[in-house]
């Protein structure tokens, strides 16, 4: 991997840290730091005209496809107390289009639900809050912005949403030097960024490193083999648990099972960055101008989230769970409209194509967990299948 000049900000925070950090310590300051991060700043922008697209940013379909599951759950909670508050919660919440869309889309075809429903924003980043608010502005439900100790503080029953979020969390990156596991650090040398080998990896983490599989040794992973782990969902997933006390969370992603995170072949883990339409695998230049993102390990996630106290109701690749919530059908009735509806309704026929694009965001995963720690009588107890799982699960 190639070297990159520090900016005259990193350079600084990396001499205080005595000339190196934890790749997780560097990919922190690189998204969230608040005068500098990509996100923290408010620097990248969400869309197809922006540096990446996301699935609610190609229109408002996305989000009307996904109100009836997020509908099913929360009238699910309500059964057994039809006057109590509600809170639809998203997490992370980029532009603010998914939660703008999901609103005005529950609104309409759930009424008496959306009025007991509130809008909760949990974003850390306030260049990208700001942005938010301005999105919703006209947000047809009540809506606020909080952080996770804030809800912990008053626990709210409701859904919970992590769309494209945990892959945004700060992974560490460990490299193989032909006997042992190593964390691998950014280092300032000579006023360049470069990745090198760190401190081995204790005996602590045997365990969880044979569980993935990358013990004992592979003959096929040679040294200088690199890949990722993620040990931010823990912390995650316990906030996101204390600040629901009843409910579902819902994590859409890019994730992959542990036995093709970590097959051989993949040499180089997951990690891209992201600018401006253009991927790239070297996350190291100009840091807070790019997105840096890797893949969820499925067997990470379910492990950190049942340690958490949430329940594994399934998960769905995204054209499966699209499929099974009415998207052939909403394709279908993009064929009644008038001709001088033909631009627009090619291009949300486009746009739906997109989502269910199995070489791309049709292989998104979608988690479902539940969460009930209110006790007898919170509707929770015998949790419906959700709609996207009606089919056998994926092996």
């Amino acid at each position: 991997m190639t070297t990159h000049p520090a900016p005259p900000w990193l350079s600084e925070r990396l001499q205080l840290a005595g000339g190196a950090v934890s790749f997780a310590t560097y990919m922190d300051w690189a998204l969230h730091d608040p005068q500098h991060g990509a996100y923290g700043a408010g620097q990248l922008r969400v869309g197809p005209r922006g540096d990446f697209a996301t699935s609610p940013s190609l229109g408002p379909d996305f989000a009307a496809l996904l109100a009836p599951q997020l509908a099913q759950w929360l009238q699910q909670l309500g059964v057994e107390q039809p006057t109590a508050p509600l809170a639809l919660v998203e997490t992370g919440p980029g532009e603010g289009d998914l939660a703008r869309d999901l609103a005005e889309a529950l609104v309409a075809t759930s009424p008496d639900l959306a009025a007991r429903l509130s809008l909760v924003l949990v974003e850390p980043n306030p260049g990208m809050a700001e942005r938010q608010r301005h999105t919703l502005a006209a947000c047809p439900l009540p809506c606020r912005w909080q952080s996770f100790a804030q809800l912990a503080a008053a626990p709210v029953r409701g859904v919970l949403l992590a769309h494209e979020v945990l892959d945004a969390l700060a992974v560490e990156r460990i490299v193989w030097d032909g006997a042992l596991w190593r964390q691998q650090q950014v280092q300032l040398h000579q006023g360049l960024l470069r990745l090198v080998p760190g401190e081995p990896l204790g005996p602590q983490a045997d365990a969880h490193l044979t569980a993935l599989g990358l013990l004992p040794a592979n003959p096929q992973r040679p040294p200088g083999w690199s890949t990722e782990l993620h040990p931010g969902l823990g912390p995650w997933l316990a906030q996101a648990s204390a600040g629901l006390a009843a409910g579902q969370l819902l994590v859409i992603d890019y994730a992959l099972e542990a036995w093709r995170y970590y097959a051989p072949q993949r040499s180089s883990g997951t990690l891209m960055a992201y600018r401006q339409q253009q991927a790239s695998p070297d996350p190291l230049q100009d840091p807070g101008h790019w997105d840096l993102t890797a893949h969820l390990c499925i067997e990470s996630l379910v492990e950190a989230a049942e340690a958490c106290g949430w329940s594994l109701l399934g998960q769905r690749r995204q054209g499966e769970a699209l499929l099974a919530l009415g998207l052939a059908q909403r394709l279908h009735g993009l064929q009644q409209g008038s001709g001088d509806q033909l631009g627009e309704l090619l291009s949300r026929r486009e746009a739906l194509l997109r989502l269910v694009d199995p070489l791309a965001l049709g292989d998104f995963r979608w988690l479902a967990f539940s969460r009930d720690r209110s006790g007898p009588g919170s509707g929770c107890g015998q949790p419906t299948p959700p709609l996207f799982l009606q089919d056998p699960p994926l092996a």
